[in-house]
């Protein structure tokens, strides 16, 4: 009877884990440039445009061509024609530009890295961006990586209706597996390209992990079978 409590005690304390989410709405932060690097509740944003590419007229274009900064802008006009996008009033942008006041710039996005000092199992975004006119066709995609490996991943095709272009947004999201990073990107043709992108409402589900306590009740209940093993071991 002794040595089922003592198992017991051990799963007890295998269903009591920590549990950590991240959401990201932005609405703490004032309009402009938060740097080439923004890090916020373990979560950095990095290498924006970092990349190699072709742009929409067909040039080339290199790491920081597009603009290289995370911009926090204020998208009251955006909100006001699409009340379901995210979080009024702030949005998250990239680029090198921002409109001062409720007026906004959808800003360049060819590519930007989130890296999470957790572990992930799903995630979500809001992404605003320009649909016809020269974007259709360009691919947006959502990866979730472990040590540099994709492991889920989320994508769609920019509308190709011609005619004059259009904001709009989409949420994309990820999950299924373990991540410590998140990388957001455009493609087409199988290059990096540079449509417009702004997001808002980033949420992260952290993976559950033993809380301290657990790891203590863990210990003792295996201390005490051991023990118990040795007990009757002598006898």
């Amino acid at each position: 009877m002794k040595k089922r409590t003592a198992f017991s005690c051990c799963l007890v304390a295998l269903g009591a884990m920590a549990h950590a989410d991240l959401f990201h709405d932005y609405e703490n932060l004032t309009e402009g440039f938060l740097g080439t690097t923004y890090s916020q509740d373990g979560l950095v944003y990095r290498d924006v445009n970092n990349v190699t590419g072709v742009d929409l007229d067909g040039n080339p274009f290199g790491p920081g061509d597009l603009g290289d900064q995370l911009v926090l802008e204020n998208a009251t006009f955006f909100y006001n024609d699409f009340p379901t996008y995210g979080s009024p009033i702030n949005s998250l942008t990239f680029g090198n530009a921002f409109v001062v006041g409720d007026n906004l710039s959808i800003g360049a996005l060819s590519s930007v890295f989130m890296d999470y000092a957790s572990l992930g199992i799903a995630a979500s975004l809001d992404l605003a961006f320009y649909e016809n006119g020269p974007w259709g066709g360009v691919e947006y995609r959502l990866e979730a990586l472990r040590n540099g490996n994709v492991v889920a991943s989320d994508s769609f095709l920019i509308a190709d209706g011609g005619g004059r272009d259009n904001a709009t947004f989409r949420t994309m999201s990820v999950s299924g597996a373990e991540f410590d990073s998140l990388h957001l990107f455009a493609i087409k043709n199988g290059e990096f390209t540079n449509p417009r992108g702004m997001i808002d409402n980033l949420s992260i589900t952290s993976a559950p992990v033993p809380e301290p306590a657990t790891i203590s009740a863990l210990g003792i209940g295996a201390l005490a079978l051991l023990r118990r093993r040795k007990k009757n071991a002598k006898n």
